[in-house]
């Protein structure tokens, strides 16, 4: 059998994250997406988005990279979220039987404010 293998990167909150006012984790949060956005626009990122209702509240968001796992560590190292301590990235490799998974081009948000329209 062949396989696919991939970069899987898991965002999490480490135990001590620093605290921050509510609009300096809202702009975070808008720093954090716009850099997403752009390594999805750059194909590094082939899937991305947030966890809901984890066992682990730590455990904050998962994407799927394109690239090898130390450029993931590098792209990851520049996110600003992950700069300002208030995640920490874990990179792996994930094999899937080949063609089990597949990655469409849809857009991403680049703000909490684009997330929230919906559109």
């Amino acid at each position: 059998m062949r396989f696919d293998q991939h970069t899987v990167v898991l965002l999490v909150r480490p135990a001590d994250a620093p605290e921050l006012p509510l609009d300096a984790i809202d702009r975070l949060q808008d720093a954090h997406l716009a850099h997403q956005a752009g390594l999805v626009a750059q194909g590094a990122v082939l899937a991305a988005g947030p966890f809901l209702g984890a066992d682990d509240e730590r455990l904050r968001g998962f994407a799927v990279l394109s690239v090898d796992p130390e450029m993931a560590r590098e792209l990851y190292a520049n996110d600003p979220a992950v700069r300002a301590g208030r995640l920490v990235a874990q990179v792996m490799s994930w094999m899937v039987p080949e063609g089990n998974v597949r990655f469409d081009e849809v857009p991403v948000p680049r703000s909490m404010l684009e997330a929230a329209s919906g559109d």
